[in-house]
């Protein structure tokens, strides 16, 4: 990954989580027209990851609609679409960008029913802070 198709996904990483810590939704115009973008950036600048990058972006976006056919209320499809947008920016880390988003949102969960007992259990966490996160972690650790 070149350091400027990095930075230039991670501050669109950046805007989709304060905007779903906000709003709680993922937009469409935002998220879809950026996945793209890198998807193309990335294959024209290591065009010898290509299908690296296609496989983590079509693997990714079809792995988390699976999740979210099986729990539609916790799962919502701007978190489908962004994790294709994962996948177009970091390839073959995203795995570990969603295990690190997954166990920090459950960590966060954990805390909440702590500190709210039962009653935390309705409370609805965005997921897209804690994928944006993840992704962070993904590509300093890979």
């Amino acid at each position: 990954m070149s350091a400027a198709v990095g930075a230039a996904g991670f501050a669109v990483l950046v805007v989709l989580a304060a905007i779903d810590l906000r709003r709680r939704v993922v937009p469409n115009a935002i998220v879809l027209p950026a996945t793209v973008i890198v998807l193309a950036a990335q294959c024209a600048v290591s065009p010898d990851r290509a299908l690296e990058w296609l496989a983590a972006t079509f693997g990714t976006f079809a792995f988390l609609l699976v999740v979210h056919l099986v729990y539609p209320p916790g799962f919502g499809m701007g978190d489908v679409k962004l994790g294709a947008l994962l996948g177009a920016l970091l390839g073959a880390r995203t795995p570990t960008a969603l295990l690190v988003g997954a166990l920090v949102l459950a960590a966060a969960g954990i805390a909440l029913l702590a500190l709210r007992g039962s009653a935390a259990r309705k409370t609805a966490l965005p997921f897209a802070p804690f994928l944006a996160a993840g992704a962070l972690v993904a590509l300093v650790a890979g």
